[in-house]
C-alpha cells in the first residue's frame, strides 16, 4: 500500500503543477464570459504573458544582478501587458462592437507572431529566451514543518509531498479560485457583473455603466492571464520557448464552460486536464499489460481529445450568460 500511495501522492502533486496555468486562465475567463465577453483569447494573452515575464527576469537577473526580485518584476511586466492585450481586445468588441470572436483570434495570431519575431531580434535563439539563473525564476517553498510531517502516517506524507514543495504562483492560482468566487457572488461588483452579463438593459437603466463593468472585467482577465503567463516561463520552466503555452488557454476556455461558468465546478476541469497532463508524462515509455507501449503522440493528444469531446458534450447543455457574445448598444 505504501507504494501505491507514494505513486498516487505523485501524481497529484504532478496534476497541481500542471493543473495551475489552466485554473488561472479559467478564472480569467470566468470574469470577461461573466461580464458577456466571449473570451478565446486567453490563449494569445497568456502567450504574451510568458514572453514578457521571462524577457523581464532575464534581463533584470542578467545584466542588473543587484536589484532583488527579479521573477517578481517579470511578473509584474507579464500582468501589465496581459491588461495592455485585454484592453485592446475590449476596445475592439466594447468600444467598437467588433465580433467578439475574430478579435480575439486576431490576438492569438498576433502573439504567435510576435513573440517569435521579438524573441529572435532580442536574443537570437530561434524565438526563445536564454535560461533563466535562479534568481530570476520562482523556486519552490518548502512549507514548515514539511521534513519533520513526513514521519506522520498518511497526513505526513500527504503535506510534505504534495501541500508543500510549490512555487508560489501555483498557490496563487488555487487562492484564485475562492477569491473568485467571493469576488463575483459576494461583493457588489460582483453583482454588477453577473448582472451586465444576463441583462446589460437593465443594468444600464440602473445607472451602472455596462462599459465600464466590461472594461474592469477585462482588466481583472488580463491579471489573471498574466499571472498564468508568468507561471509558464518563470516558475514551470525557466525560459520562454516559441508557443509553449501550447493550447493551453483553449483548453482553459473549455473547462470554464464545462464548468458552467462557475469557480469551482471550473477549477475541478481544469484538475481533470491536468491529470491527463501528468499522465503525459508518466506514461511515456511504460509497458501496458495487453497493450505494449502505448504511443508518445496518442499520450500527448488525450488533452486535446478530452476537450473535443467534452465541447461536443456539454456545450449545449451548459447555460451561458444570456449576453455573452452580444455586443451592447445603449438605448437613447
Amino acid at each position: 500500500m505504501g507504494e501505491y500511495y507514494t505513486i498516487f501522492l505523485s501524481m497529484l502533486d504532478a496534476t497541481l503543477r500542471v493543473s495551475a496555468p489552466l485554473v488561472l486562465c479559467s478564472m480569467a475567463g470566468l470574469f470577461s464570459e461573466r461580464s458577456g465577453i466571449v473570451n478565446i483569447a486567453l490563449e494569445g494573452k497568456m502567450l504574451g504573458g510568458a514572453f514578457v515575464a521571462a524577457s523581464a527576469a532575464y534581463t533584470v537577473g542578467t545584466y542588473y544582478p543587484s536589484v532583488p526580485g527579479a521573477m517578481f518584476i517579470g511578473l509584474a511586466a507579464a500582468i501589465c501587458w496581459s491588461i495592455f492585450l485585454a484592453l485592446m481586445h475590449g476596445f475592439a468588441c466594447i468600444t467598437h462592437r467588433g465580433d467578439q470572436v475574430i478579435s480575439g483570434v486576431a490576438i492569438n495570431i498576433l502573439m504567435a507572431g510576435l513573440t517569435i519575431v521579438l524573441g529572435i531580434a532580442w536574443f537570437s535563439q530561434g524565438g526563445k529566451t536564454p535560461a533563466l539563473p535562479d534568481g530570476a525564476r520562482f523556486l519552490d517553498i518548502e512549507l514548515p514543518f514539511a521534513e519533520a510531517a513526513r514521519s506522520i502516517p498518511v497526513i505526513g506524507p500527504l503535506y510534505a509531498e504534495v501541500i508543500s514543495g510549490h512555487n508560489l504562483l501555483v498557490y496563487v492560482a488555487y487562492l484564485a479560485v475562492p477569491a473568485t468566487w467571493w469576488i463575483v457572488y459576494r461583493t457588489r461588483f460582483g453583482l454588477r457583473l453577473r448582472a451586465v452579463g444576463e441583462s446589460p438593459n437593465a443594468v444600464d437603466t440602473a445607472g451602472i455603466s455596462v462599459v465600464g463593468m466590461r472594461y474592469a472585467a477585462m482588466v481583472c482577465c488580463g491579471t489573471l492571464t498574466g499571472i498564468a503567463g508568468a507561471y509558464l516561463s518563470t516558475a514551470q520552466n525557466a525560459q520562454f520557448v516559441r508557443d509553449m503555452s501550447a493550447g493551453q488557454g483553449y483548453i482553459a476556455l473549455a473547462a470554464l464552460i464545462f464548468g458552467k461558468w462557475r469557480p469551482f465546478t471550473a477549477m475541478g476541469a481544469c484538475l481533470m486536464f491536468g491529470l491527463l497532463g501528468a499522465l503525459e508524462t508518466r506514461l511515456q515509455g511504460v509497458q501496458l499489460p495487453y497493450i505494449g507501449q502505448v504511443p508518445v503522440p496518442l499520450i500527448q493528444a488525450l488533452p486535446y481529445i478530452l476537450t473535443v469531446v467534452l465541447l461536443a458534450g456539454f456545450v449545449g447543455k451548459a447555460i451561458a450568460p444570456k449576453a455573452i457574445g452580444q455586443p451592447y448598444v445603449k438605448e437613447r
